[in-house]
């Protein structure tokens, strides 16, 4: 768990420039009230291919928002966490 409501799958830890850090999930799930939000890397290859071929959803920088998951394509969801936590892994390898 991180906090109180997100499901974390994996860690990596992060770095700014700025000194900051900490650790992070390499992807992130929260029931909320109004949708299931999937917390991802801001940006990846193909996010936006990928992102137009999903289903009904909303986003932001690195969150995706679905209200049902009949919306959805499964498969083209799994490819976005695949590339995200790849990315996240390429940008912080420790």
């Amino acid at each position: 768990m991180w906090g109180t409501a997100i499901v974390g799958f994996g860690i990596y830890n992060y770095k700014y420039e700025s000194g900051h850090g900490g650790n992070a999930p390499l992807v992130g799930l929260a029931s909320r009230k109004n949708a299931i939000t999937v917390y991802l890397a801001s940006t990846f290859e193909e996010k936006e291919t990928l992102l137009s071929k999903l289903g009904k959803h909303k986003t932001s920088k690195a969150c995706l928002y679905i209200q049902k998951l009949e919306d959805i394509d499964i498969p083209i969801l799994e490819q976005l966490v695949q590339k995200s936590i790849a990315r996240i892994k390429e940008l912080y390898p420790n």
